[in-house]
This record gives C-alpha cells, structure tokens and sequence, in this order.
C-alpha cells in the first residue's frame, strides 16, 4: 500500500494473558479502544469493542483472546516491523 494506512487482524499463540503482554510491550503502536488516527493503533477486542459480550456472542463474531486488531498509520514501515517483532519476543 502507499500513501495510507490499513487495518490488519492478527491472532497472538497463547491466551489473553499472553496477548495483554503482547499489546503492552508495543512502544510505536498505542492501545486504543477504537482505531482511526494517523498514527498507529492497537486494541484487543475482548477489552474493548465486545467486552462484555456473551462467550457464545464472541465464538459466532469469530473474537478470541488472542486477536489484536491492528491500524496501520504513517509511521516508517521498518519501525513498525522492529516494533511487532519485539512485543512477539516477550509473548
């Protein structure tokens, strides 16, 4: 893509433990609890857009623990690699 961003799902191997750590060992991307900015966001769905749901209501959505809904915004794409790599290490 050039010249915008996008928005991509990503599955975390573990439960949502792992995946909390995952999302707060980020240092580019910032945890929001919707995506839309220029800069680059992420969130977990379980924690924010479907807290709250039922578990069967997330099973029929297709939202696990693990999801972490990433927007991609403007930042050098290198950066944003280097980035997922090191919260991936700590999980």
């Amino acid at each position: 893509m050039k010249g915008f961003g996008g928005m991509m799902t990503i599955e975390i191997d573990g439960g949502y433990e792992e995946t909390m750590k995952f999302a707060d060992s980020l240092k580019i991307f910032r945890i929001a609890p919707s995506l839309g900015g220029a800069e680059s966001l992420c969130t977990q769905p379980v924690t924010t857009t479907h807290h709250g749901l039922p578990e069967e209501e997330l099973q029929i959505r297709g939202i696990t623990p693990s999801m972490i809904r990433l927007s991609i915004g403007l930042e050098d794409t290198e950066d944003l690699i280097a980035d997922l790599n090191q919260a991936l290490q700590k999980v």
